[in-house]
């Protein structure tokens, strides 16, 4: 079931200077850590001056589903919404 969470989580990124890729690799999320598995979609809004990047993914188990925003102005993360797949 998907569920709309709107609250900022904890996520270590990865840099690869290789790729020149600044990913998601670990999601804290109500006191566990989920690693993230495959990014399904990536892309870019822009709100005024502010760059949102928005990730969906899958951790490593295939368990779960994210949506991801990061804020280029304060550089928080926030959990938009997570599913477990299952109908509602």
């Amino acid at each position: 079931m998907r569920e709309t969470i709107g609250k900022e989580v904890s996520v270590v990124m990865i840099f690869s200077a290789k790729s020149r890729l600044a990913l998601p690799h670990i999601i804290r999320w109500q006191n566990h850590d989920y690693k993230v598995g495959k990014i399904g979609y990536h892309h870019s809004i822009k709100q005024g001056l502010t760059v949102h990047h928005i990730f969906e993914l899958i951790d490593d188990t295939r368990s779960l589903w994210f949506r991801l925003d990061f804020n280029t102005s304060n550089l928080h993360w926030k959990l938009d919404a997570v599913s477990d797949g299952q109908p509602g």
